[in-house]
């Protein structure tokens, strides 16, 4: 079993990359208010970036806690059954 700090450390990365979730979020609402269509594309463009990787991460850091989680009840059940 990983010690509870593994676990603090993947919550924490979780939320941070939601953070940038919503931060690409708003960044793509303000892309929309700009008129000049150069900052436009270069915001719209940055922002979908973000949002991306920000996903990709949070995907990742979930996937890892609910594997974890997974082998470590299988374990438990092989334990079980070794008594």
């Amino acid at each position: 079993m990983k010690t509870p700090f593994w676990w603090i450390r993947q919550v924490l990365a979780a939320l941070f990359s939601g953070f940038f979730i919503y931060f690409g979020i708003h960044v793509l609402w303000a892309a929309y208010r700009l008129e000049n269509p150069f900052m436009f594309v270069m915001t719209f463009f940055a922002s979908n970036f973000i949002i991306l990787i920000s996903i990709v991460m949070f995907m990742a850091f979930v996937y890892r806690m609910v594997r974890k989680e997974q082998n470590t009840d299988e374990e438990d059940y092989e334990n079980e059954n070794d008594l």
